[in-house]
Order: C-alpha cells, then sequence, then structure tokens
C-alpha cells in the first residue's frame, strides 16, 4: 500500500504558518517541544487500543477515537518534515511483522533516534515506522488522510477559539 503525502504536506505548512504568526514561534524554538508531542501522542494512540495492558478485559476505543489519535502523529510528523527539509512524499507502508506493541517500540525507538540527531533522514525512518502501523490499526490510506484533515479542521478551529 503506498501512501502519498504532498496533500498533507502542503496543508501542514498552511497550519504551521498559521501558528507560527499567532503565536511569536517558529520551527527552530518549537521542535523540542513537537517531538515531546509526538511521543505523547503515540502514547494516546497505543493507549486508546489498549493494546498492551494484558491486565484488562476492556476492548479498545472505538475506530475514529484511534484514528483521531493516529491523526494527531501524523500532524507532528508532517511539521518535523517540513522543519527539517524532507522531500520524502510518497511512501510505501509495509506490514510489519509483529504485533502492535511491537510496533509502537519500534516507533518509539525511531522518534529516539529522531531526537538525537534531528536530520531529514531520520525523520523519514520515524515516519515510515508511524506509517507502518496502519495495517496493524485496520485502517488503509484513504482513511488516514481523511483522518488527517478532519483533525485539521478542528486544529483550525481551536486556533480561532484560542485552545
Amino acid at each position: 500500500m503506498n501512501i502519498a503525502l504532498t496533500p498533507l504536506f502542503e496543508a501542514q505548512a498552511q497550519l504551521d504558518a498559521h501558528i507560527q504568526s499567532q503565536h511569536g514561534v517558529d520551527y527552530v524554538s518549537t521542535r523540542k517541544k513537537r517531538l515531546l508531542a509526538l511521543l505523547v501522542e503515540v502514547g494516546e494512540l497505543i493507549n486508546e487500543t489498549r493494546a498492551f495492558k494484558f491486565w484488562s478485559k476492556k476492548g479498545p476505543s472505538e475506530a475514529a477515537v484511534i484514528l483521531d489519535e493516529y491523526a494527531d502523529g501524523i500532524h507532528f510528523l508532517l511539521s518535523l518534515g517540513l522543519d527539517l527539509g524532507s522531500q520524502k512524499r510518497d511512501y510505501e507502508i509495509t506490514s510489519p511483522t509483529h504485533d502492535l506493541v511491537e510496533q509502537t517500540l519500534v516507533v518509539y525507538a525511531a522518534i529516539h533516534a529522531l531526537t538525537e540527531n534531528p536530520t531529514a533522514k531520520t525523520l523519514e525512518a520515524a515516519f515510515q515506522a508511524y506509517l507502518n502501523m496502519i495495517p496493524l490499526l485496520g485502517f488503509d490510506d484513504q482513511r488516514v488522510i481523511a483522518g488527517y484533515f478532519q483533525k485539521l479542521g478542528i486544529n483550525y478551529t481551536r486556533q480561532q477559539t484560542h485552545y
């Protein structure tokens, strides 16, 4: 499965420019905060799936909630990609050979590498690891893209209402 992210990068650039102008920040001054936010969003995502909660019989949240959390991670990866000058816009999503818990650990390791060495290359590796979660979450590329744009609208509303 392939995913084309050009429209998402373009939309994210506009949102980032809006936020930067409204809050007097730039990519450099917010990079560490966006990296931390990405880690938090991955945690919120896996929490909603409940995939690691071996002690609980409660099932995962509804797919819409999980998609919303996944879209948050996409927002921060796109923003970091713009910040770090990544030119990669098309990714091939591969189904991992392990489960969602193990893939989440792969994502965390890739984000850690990105925090240690923030370059386009490490960003692209983290993005690839994150995108490889899509089949494990039961989504396809079109649903993820739609989820991103739905969350984009929410994020603009939040900016207008001083969220």
